[in-house]
């Protein structure tokens, strides 16, 4: 029998996993479906990445910030997966506090980032497009609790949360 869940637990479920993880699959649509592998931060719910701005995804954002995203590992035996599906929009972070928040939660989360952005490739850390995937809805999928287990929450602007009906 599947266990009822809260918003908040849910919210803390969703948390502990994107702390335990550190890949998004993001996907982007203009002109056509496209997907990139990226490298994340975390703030609450939000995800903050580091892109140069002439990329495929990036140059998409401009157009339409609506994306798709996973955060999933690879496993072999289905009885043990558990994964992320998230929609929400993401844009390019401007100058000011919160690109140089942005800034430090990549350094403090990767310490390859920190000695990057310290050492001889600093101009080109500090001059990279930074972006936020602010998401709305976020599925989490366990197969470790009963076989195809989802929860969905929903995000609130303001940062409320909700579960899905």
């Amino acid at each position: 029998m599947e266990q009822t869940m809260d918003a908040e637990t849910l919210k803390r479920e969703i948390e502990q996993f994107l702390a335990a993880h550190h890949v998004i699959n993001l996907g982007t649509l203009p002109a056509a479906p496209h997907m990139a592998s990226l490298m994340y931060a975390i703030e609450g719910l939000s995800l903050i990445w580091e892109s140069k701005p002439d990329t495929r995804h990036s140059k998409h954002l401009v157009a339409d910030p609506r994306v798709a995203a996973t955060v999933a590992p690879d496993y072999t035996d289905h009885r043990q997966i558990r994964g992320l599906q998230i929609f929400g929009t993401a844009k390019r972070i401007a100058e000011g506090e919160d690109l140089g928040r942005a800034k430090r939660l990549l350094i403090e989360r990767y310490a390859f980032i920190r000695e990057l952005a310290a050492g001889p490739l600093r101009e080109k850390f500090h001059s990279a497009g930074f972006y936020r995937l602010s998401p709305e809805r976020i599925t989490l999928i366990d197969c470790t609790k009963v076989f195809g287990t989802s929860h969905t929450l929903l995000v609130h602007p303001g940062g409320e949360v909700s579960m899905s009906a």
